[in-house]
């Protein structure tokens, strides 16, 4: 009895000792896959570093917007002062 009695502790260690593990592996898994998913939200295609160059663009962009609008303000002005200079038929 005391030989089975001991059989039975021994297998419910091990099952203790495969479940911490496999508890361990679980959390393991759960920090890689957060930790991969941060990383892509950093790195990634969809990232913070491609949120920064596109503000940058689009401040380029602007600038070069207000740029234009004001070479088309001066030339359209030159445009009309040098129609009304034309003779009319």
């Amino acid at each position: 009895m005391a030989k089975r009695h001991e059989e039975l502790i021994d297998s419910l260690s091990g099952k203790g000792l495969l479940a911490a593990i496999g508890r361990y592996l679980l959390i393991l898994g759960i920090v890689s896959a957060v930790a991969v998913y941060i990383g892509f939200l950093l790195f990634g295609t969809n990232s913070l570093e491609v949120l920064f160059q596109l503000n940058v663009t689009q401040k380029n962009l602007e600038r070069s917007i207000k740029y234009l609008k004001a070479e088309n303000a001066r030339l359209q002005k030159e445009y009309f002062e040098l129609k009304e200079l034309e003779p009319t038929e």
